[in-house]
């Protein structure tokens, strides 16, 4: 890594909102429209970043986070000099805490700072000439294998195949919408040989709920099961459904912080750990907690569900971190994900990452440009 410091000039934020179709249903809610926003930071240098937000959830999240961004943390980032991204990120977590206290609103500072620091580690590598990846490790491949996500359990037939011919052999369906017709949707699939199958319960469950559901599920061969019970169930609660369950757990989109990583991968209750940098942590948190995850011998996996910005980080993250981890490709129609170049698989199950410095991002598609609601800036003259 480049250590050279930088003096963030100007930050900007621009909000997408991308109308669908067939809205994207979850347990708890549903999607009616993919959002995104893209965080551009410049240093004085003239090298720049870019970073994503997390802004699926709630439905008037992306346009709040901007704001927050500019107006609520503009303060802190025009005119700072940036040593590295990693200490910033720890800085930022400090100088936010009173804030983020004061209105109870941790969740957006967390995720405008992942956004803040993906995009510095972006003009980092950017500015060191090197691909992301090996930036942050000069071993990592150039290379990761991905599964579809995003499927409904009950249009999953066709999904798959859908997912099959464009290359895919691993795929993660949604359940916890009524469990006996979830288990028989699962049962009618027909998967083909060296085919993975995955299911999101999306913090769908009580205790018992999951318990039921993991005995009627023993025979259906799932790799894992995510986020059956909620993501602040009692600690013993998910270690009581690990012991019980033939199927193993995965989990980690929602936990925030290194003490709450560390709880989770000492608890041994996970056999997949799923943090999102988009939410917590950016690239700097969530390659530390991607290595003591391999360091404990057990399997990350990056969570996402976004834009092109989001998952070309979290594929770069992955190939840094190593391990036989997937990274998650959303199975269903969004622009702001496919509109930008290498966000796709080959049809060997894989996405390669380019050569090009940082993400290999130098300004965002002209077509996604209808779909801008709002666009946002700061610089160190105000």
């Amino acid at each position: 890594m480049s250590d050279d410091a930088q003096i963030i000039e100007r930050i900007e934020a621009r909000v997408y909102r991308v109308p669908v179709a067939r809205p994207v249903a979850t347990s708890f809610g549903v999607m009616r429209d993919r959002p995104a926003v893209f965080v551009k930071i410049t240093a004085a240098s003239g090298a720049f970043g870019w970073g994503e937000v997390f802004a699926n959830w709630p439905a008037a999240g992306a346009e709040h986070r901007a704001r927050l961004l500019m107006e609520d943390m503009g303060d802190l980032l025009p005119g700072r000099r940036v040593e590295h991204p990693a200490r910033t990120f720890h800085e930022l977590e400090r100088a936010t805490r009173i804030r983020a206290l004061q209105c109870g609103e941790w969740g957006p500072f967390r995720q405008v700072i992942a956004g803040i620091d993906t995009a510095l580690s972006d003009l980092f590598a950017r500015a060191a000439g090197q691909p992301m990846r090996t930036w942050l490790d000069a071993s990592a491949g150039a290379s990761v294998p991905a599964y579809a996500s995003g499927i409904a359990v009950h249009d999953a037939q066709e999904a798959l195949a859908t997912a099959r011919a464009a290359g895919y052999r691993a795929f993660k369906v949604k359940v916890g919408f009524d469990a006996v017709r979830d288990l028989e949707a699962l049962h009618a699939l027909r998967l083909a040989p060296g085919e993975r199958l995955f299911a999101d319960a999306n913090q769908a469950w009580t205790l018992p709920e999951a318990l039921r559901f993991v005995e009627a599920g023993r025979a259906l061969g799932l790799g894992w099961l995510e986020e059956p019970l909620p993501a602040d169930a009692p600690p013993a609660d998910w270690a009581d459904l690990a012991r019980a369950s033939s199927i193993p757990l995965a989990g980690g989109e929602n936990i925030a912080g290194h003490d709450a990583f560390d709880a989770a991968i000492a608890s041994r209750s996970f056999a997949y750990l799923q943090p999102d940098l988009a939410k917590w942590g950016g690239v700097s948190g969530n390659l530390a907690v991607a290595r003591a995850i391999g360091a404990a011998g057990l399997t990350y996996c990056p969570h996402f569900l976004g834009g092109g910005i989001g998952l070309l980080a979290s594929a770069h993250l992955l190939a840094a971190a190593g391990g036989d981890g997937l990274l998650e490709i959303d199975a269903n129609p969004n622009p702001l994900r496919e509109a930008f170049p290498g966000a796709g698989i080959l049809g060997d199950g894989r996405l390669h990452l380019s050569d090009a410095p940082g993400l290999g991002i130098d300004a965002l598609p002209e077509e996604i440009g209808r779909y801008l609601t709002l666009e946002l800036s700061r610089t160190r003259d105000g």
